[in-house]
């Protein structure tokens, strides 16, 4: 094949249009992106003047576009999605504000104060089960106790917590509560 001067390649360019759009629509398997990586050839085309003339015009647009793609890709890829952005918003609307904040600070040093109330075997057992996550057999066996013993302990502890914030104890499984005398 004859070499193409910059000046032929653009007319090419032009006159293959359509064909390198519905190639690159396959390959990239977006129409947008194609159209998109199609417009920056063009500007790559139109901005600068080749060193040397292009043996094989095809497949040197073609791989221009494809090149022209990658970097749209990686592009994107560094920009937050709108997905990403209307969750950040929504955090941010949702975000606790001042009074939230001090409330919430209270609360903690209520809890502090109440856990420090607990006899010590208590608490331990509260703190290895809540905060360190430590299952309630591993808890038995290193208290010595029976498992039935430790999720009493647990249960206690937390109920007295949960009196000294004024917050009821919401019981996810298991029997319910027996109702209260009055």
């Amino acid at each position: 094949m004859a070499e193409a001067s910059w000046e032929s390649l653009r007319a090419r360019f032009l006159l293959q249009y359509d064909s390198f759009r519905a190639r690159l629509r396959r390959r990239l398997g977006s129409d947008v992106l194609a159209q998109e990586s199609l417009h920056e050839t063009w500007l790559q085309l139109v901005r600068s003047e080749g060193p040397n003339p292009v043996l094989q015009p095809d497949s040197y647009l073609f791989g221009i576009a494809l090149n022209m793609a990658a970097g749209l890709k990686r592009s994107d890829a560094r920009h937050a999605s709108r997905v990403e952005i209307e969750a950040a918003i929504n955090f941010a609307e949702q975000a606790a504000g001042p009074d939230q904040i001090v409330e919430g600070r209270f609360d903690l040093e209520m809890l502090e104060r109440a856990i420090q109330e607990l006899p010590a075997r208590r608490r331990a057992i509260l703190l290895a089960a809540r905060i360190h996550e430590m299952p309630i057999q591993t808890i038995a066996d290193s208290f010595g106790l029976s498992r039935r013993s430790v999720e009493m302990e647990l249960k206690r502890a937390i109920e007295y917590c949960a009196g000294r914030l004024g917050r009821q104890v919401i019981r996810r499984f298991g029997p319910k509560a027996p109702e209260t005398t009055r």
